[in-house]
């Protein structure tokens, strides 16, 4: 199974909804909190271009936030990611 990361703060509504929907296909994370990292949210954007939560990265590919990650699960494609 690919690696799977999730960069996260606690109060996040959406982060949460993302942790429920990996939980519900059985995927494992690795969970990075930037709640109290300015260094750590600069690094997010150096790796994503994006300073919002969560941000998602599949074996160190940035998918996007719970939005994306809810689109590609529609669409089937969160599937064959997780299978690669």
């Amino acid at each position: 199974m690919p690696h799977v990361v999730m960069y996260t703060t606690s109060v996040c509504p959406y982060c949460t909804r993302a942790k429920a929907l990996l939980a519900a296909k059985g995927v494992e994370f690795e969970e990075r909190s930037v709640d109290l990292s300015p260094d750590g949210r600069r690094f997010l954007v150096e790796l994503t271009g994006r300073q919002t939560v969560p941000q998602i990265l599949i074996d160190d590919d940035p998918v996007g936030g719970f939005d994306e990650l809810s689109a590609l699960n529609r669409s089937g494609d969160l599937d064959r990611l997780l299978a690669a």
